[in-house]
This record gives C-alpha cells, sequence and structure tokens, in this order.
C-alpha cells in the first residue's frame, strides 16, 4: 500500500466546496486506484474569531478536521500577515504543520508528500519531506510559477523549492518552460495536464438548458466563469460587447464569479449602457455549471495568465466551442479551430473572436470528443507512475 500525504492550502473545505476542486478531482482519483491511500493536510491561515475581521473571519469557522468522501484532511492554522509577511509564508505552514504531521505518522506512515502550488505550499513541503527523510513532489499551477517569481524576496525560495524537490509535476508545457529558466533541471519536471469529470461536465441540448435556466431561446448567449479579477479580464470582454452588438444585436454576456472588482464591472455595464445586455451571475456552484455551458453559443476567456483552465476543459466536454487568449496552457488545450479559437490579449481581438465564434456551425460532438478521453481517472495513473517511479516501483529510465 502506498501512502500519500497530499500537502495543499488550495483544497475545498465544508465552507467553500469548490476551492481548490481541480486539486481534490486529481487526489481522490489516485486515492481510488489500487494500492494507494492518501491523507489531506490543508493549512488555512489563522484568524481569531472576530467578525469585525471580515473576510478573514471565515478562516475562524473551518474545522480543524473533516472527511471528504472517506478522506481524512486536516487544517491545522498557520501566521499569515497579509500583504507583509509573503516571504515567511512557507516557513510559517512548515512550523504551524510539522506538530500535526508527527501525529498523523504515528498512524499514517506516509512514503511520500504530494504537495501542490510551489510557493508557499511546496517550500513547506520539501522542508517537511527533509525533515521526514522522505521523498516529495511539488505541482506548479500557475501563478505559483508565472506571477510569484517577479517578486525578489520570493523567487530565490521558488527556485530552492525545485531544487530541493525530488520530482515537478506541471500541468502545462508553458509552466516547465518557465520551470526551466528558473533554473529547475528539466529531466524532473513532469507534464501532467488536468482531466474532465465526465459525470459532471456532459453535453445537454441547448434548448433545454436553456429552458431549465429560464434564458430566451432566441439568444446569442456568451459565457465567461471566473473570480471578478483583474487578470481574468472581464472588463475586456465587457468593452467588446459593444462592437459585437454591431454585428449581432441578439448577443449576450454572462458571467458567472464573485471578486473584489465586482462594483467596478457592473459600473462598467452601466456606463457603456449594457444593462440589457450583460448579465452578473454571482458565484454559481461547480456542479451546476454544466447547464450555463450547454446554454452557451461560446465560451469566453479572456486572462492575462492561466497555467491550465479548467474552464476550458469543462466548456468543451458541453460541446460548447471556446474563445480564448492565446496565454500559456490555452493553446495546449485548443489545439484547432474546430474546437476554439485563439485571440490576442485585446479588446478588438476579442470581439472578432467572438463575432467569429457566433457566426459559425460548430460541430459540438467533435468539440466533446477533443477532451472527453482526459479523464480524471487517466491523470491518476499518470500521477502514480511517477510516484511509482519515485519509490523504485517502476523503472524510471526515459520516463521524464
Amino acid at each position: 500500500m502506498m501512502k500519500i500525504l497530499v500537502f495543499t492550502s488550495l483544497f475545498p473545505n465544508h465552507l467553500d466546496p469548490d476551492f481548490g476542486v481541480f486539486i481534490k478531482n486529481r487526489m481522490l482519483s489516485v486515492a481510488q486506484l489500487k494500492g494507494c491511500e492518501i491523507i489531506v493536510v490543508a493549512p488555512v491561515p489563522y484568524c481569531p474569531p472576530w467578525k469585525i475581521l471580515g473576510k478573514w473571519y471565515r478562516f475562524s469557522k473551518i474545522q480543524k478536521h473533516e472527511k471528504l468522501k472517506g478522506i481524512d484532511v486536516y487544517h491545522p492554522r498557520y501566521l499569515l500577515i497579509p500583504k507583509i509577511s509573503m516571504r515567511y509564508h512557507g516557513l510559517s505552514m512548515y512550523f504551524f504543520s510539522i506538530g500535526l504531521l508527527k501525529r498523523i505518522y504515528k498512524k499514517f506512515v506516509f512514503d511520500i508528500i504530494d504537495a501542490h502550488y510551489i510557493y508557499p505550499d511546496g517550500f513547506a513541503g520539501v522542508m517537511l519531506g527533509r525533515k521526514f527523510n522522505i521523498p516529495v513532489v511539488v505541482s506548479a499551477r500557475g501563478s505559483d510559477i508565472h506571477d510569484f517569481p517577479r517578486f525578489k524576496a520570493i523567487k530565490p525560495l521558488i527556485q530552492r523549492t525545485l531544487s530541493m524537490a525530488n520530482h515537478v509535476i506541471s500541468v502545462c508545457n508553458a509552466l516547465k518552460d518557465a520551470m526551466v529558466r528558473l533554473g529547475c533541471d528539466s529531466k524532473k519536471i513532469k507534464v501532467i495536464s488536468n482531466g474532465i469529470d465526465a459525470d459532471r461536465f456532459f453535453m445537454l441540448p441547448r434548448n433545454l438548458a436553456r429552458e431549465k435556466l429560464n434564458l430566451d431561446q432566441d439568444k446569442k448567449i456568451i459565457l465567461s466563469v471566473g473570480s471578478l479579477i483583474p487578470l481574468k479580464g472581464h472588463h475586456l470582454t465587457i468593452e467588446a460587447m459593444q462592437d459585437i452588438l454591431r454585428d449581432i444585436p441578439a448577443a449576450h454576456l454572462y458571467i458567472a464569479g464573485k471578486g473584489e472588482k465586482e462594483e467596478n464591472l457592473k459600473k462598467q455595464v452601466l456606463e457603456n449602457g449594457l444593462l440589457d445586455h450583460v448579465s452578473f451571475l454571482g458565484h454559481v456552484a461547480n456542479e451546476e455549471l454544466n447547464q450555463w455551458y450547454s446554454a452557451a453559443d461560446v465560451f469566453c476567456l479572456a486572462s492575462s495568465r492561466e497555467g491550465w483552465a479548467n474552464v476550458i476543459m469543462e466548456s468543451m466536454a458541453c460541446g460548447t466551442p471556446v474563445v480564448a487568449t492565446n496565454v500559456w496552457g490555452a493553446p495546449e488545450i485548443i489545439t484547432n479551430e474546430k474546437v476554439g479559437i485563439l485571440v490576442e490579449r485585446s479588446v478588438d481581438a476579442i470581439s472578432r473572436g467572438l463575432i467569429d465564434a457566433l457566426n459559425r456551425d460548430w460541430d459540438q460532438d467533435m468539440i466533446l470528443e477533443h477532451v472527453s478521453k482526459r479523464t480524471w481517472d487517466v491523470v491518476a495513473r499518470e500521477v502514480k507512475d511517477v510516484f511509482d517511479c519515485i519509490l523504485g516501483e517502476k523503472p524510471c529510465r526515459n520516463f521524464f
């Protein structure tokens, strides 16, 4: 029995079941493989139970231990001072988790640590691996590599993590290349992209999906899903709507997500006279997104950076074409124009891409087929192959 300790702050909890759902899907699929057993340690920032602390108060309500589909999930607290102590987050995670790991180790002698997000989680993970003298795999997800290295105090910590890790998993080749530029040995990086939950994301007849959601059958619907933050580019898609409506008056943009820029985006819609053409859905639960993808004529992702955008895969699994900015992992998913359109990150390019997509006759079955075989079960087997290699249960020659 291979015993795996999953270490990441990006993991669902009883208050936020969709948080880090891609990590949950990957590792629960690993746990279902024969001969694998996992325990999850998902640190959360310490916060006193004072409502006056606003959004941070929520952390105080997260249980210290819970079960997720029979898996033990622990939430140790670590000290975090927002915007000030970033360079110490990894050390804080390490010091405030080590006592819990010692207690876990007495009853669950883990063979390997699987840490997700290079910093601070991966940094704490490799330190813990050194403490317990066991191998560590770290997984790069996106902003941990394409954003954090620009901070002078963080870059050397990321480089140290990559150097200390036994192996590194990247969700796309673009992130792998970036880690090589940071000095990581390319031979110890394995690219394993995310998968799709075929039981949750599948194609529904568009008219039926719209009927369930009470949407106009005659509209040309554009859907965008993502946090309401600048890097997701919702402001660009909203601005593009003015050009789109001149060509396609029946176009309507639906935006699913919450975030710090919600009021700014709503103000932008109002000032541009788009109240009848742009709707904000707020947070849509992961299990409810299937209907929205199926109801849309096209999905749009205007991000400035993404590691491996699950929303692209989810949309395609519902047979809906995608218009996405040509950044990081997106061109590794949208590999031909029969399933989607890649555009530059500008209002003009986004509007032209969406107009083109809305005027095309897409083969939904072909779009679905493009991603249907990339299930989480397939991903899990690839991840286990890496673990087997590291633990000596499978020959590593030419493996990476």
